[in-house]
């Protein structure tokens, strides 16, 4: 079977380096994209050996080496998109420059708040899968397999700097206008140049799967309400092409914007039904999603995507939320 190609040119200068992720979702879509001066990386992978070795080869298959780069966008702090973005600068470090790392200020923020404390994030959600009603074992499990994934993101970035949304900022050779795309993650940034008709969408609106849209314990309130209100308003915006952080290019932007939209509409439905006789978020979640083969991974997410459209049913007054005497959140429509 072929090997893929290390980097693709999906657009003029911008190059896609496809990343392997140990996860059911096996890969991330990060970006090189030429200026004059050098090259901006757009997202940064997981850090471990196989993606190091990606990255490896796309510089290689394209003539560059990390003295080439002169800055690191994070479209978000998800691990998938910043694990490696602190080796990319300490590399430069070594080699006697600065390597920017960019990102919004609310990015920033949970960037030090999900990987800056030392099991801060881990005793954070031991609490609140409890409060979900997981079997106890389960919490163990998953607690375990967010250390492992924490520790690739490993060494954090020593510096940061911060883009604004709504600013205009320089890209390669491109002028691109930042745009707040919450809901997979508080503050997402997303960057849409006009002249070409182009956008970066990093994991805001992605092609054949849907974005996570999950209630943490460091989330700001109703994610999925944040969320739905970005793509309504993205309508406007004309795209002929978007790179996104996952999966295929999206080359029908309303299309694509109507059919997440429908998913969710349908996904509330399915939820307010898997209260009916009122659950805990975990009993929802086994009625929401074909669990039987999820990895602990896959659970999480699943977990704080319940939670999410639970927690946009109660803010609109469709679902009450109250909590046992068991300390566990039970459901049911009000």
């Amino acid at each position: 079977m072929p090997q893929p190609e290390p980097a693709v040119e999906v657009a003029n200068a911008i190059f896609q380096v496809r990343l392997p992720l140990p996860f059911a979702l096996n890969s991330v879509n990060c970006y090189l994209i030429r200026g004059g001066d050098g090259w901006t990386m757009l997202d940064a992978g997981l850090n471990d050996p196989p993606a190091q070795a990606a990255w490896d080869a796309a510089f290689a298959a394209l003539g560059i080496t990390v003295r080439d780069l002169t800055q690191v966008i994070l479209t978000h702090v998800h691990p998938d998109h910043f694990g490696m973005a602190g080796r990319f600068q300490a590399l430069a470090t070594q080699s006697g420059f600065d390597l920017p790392v960019r990102l919004s200020p609310r990015e920033a923020e949970l960037s030090r708040l999900l990987w800056g404390g030392e099991g801060q994030q881990a005793r954070a959600f031991d609490v609140f899968l409890a409060a979900c009603g997981l079997p106890a074992a389960m919490i163990d499990t998953l607690v375990t397999s967010l250390d492992t994934t924490s520790d690739m993101t490993l060494p954090h970035p020593a510096r940061l700097e911060t883009i604004q949304p709504g600013a205009e900022i320089t890209i390669g050779k491109r002028r691109f206008t930042t745009i707040h795309a919450p809901g997979h993650s508080d503050g997402q940034l997303i960057f849409y140049d006009p002249a070409d008709h182009l956008l970066l969408s990093g994991d805001h609106v992605l092609m054949k799967i849907t974005p996570n849209i999950g209630l943490w314990p460091d989330t700001e309130p109703d994610p999925l309400g944040r969320f739905l209100d970005s793509l309504a308003a993205l309508q406007t915006l004309d795209v002929r092409l978007a790179l996104p952080g996952h999966k295929t290019l999206i080359t029908d932007w309303r299309g694509r914007l109507a059919e997440l939209l429908h998913h969710h509409e349908a996904r509330l439905d399915h939820t307010l039904a898997a209260i009916a006789g009122g659950a805990t978020v975990y009993e929802a979640s086994l009625k929401v999603f074909n669990s039987q083969t999820f990895t602990p991974h896959e659970w999480r997410f699943a977990m704080v995507e319940t939670l999410a459209h639970l927690e946009y049913l109660r803010l609109r007054d469709s679902v009450r939320q109250e909590t046992d005497d068991a300390g566990l959140w039970r459901f049911s429509p009000a």
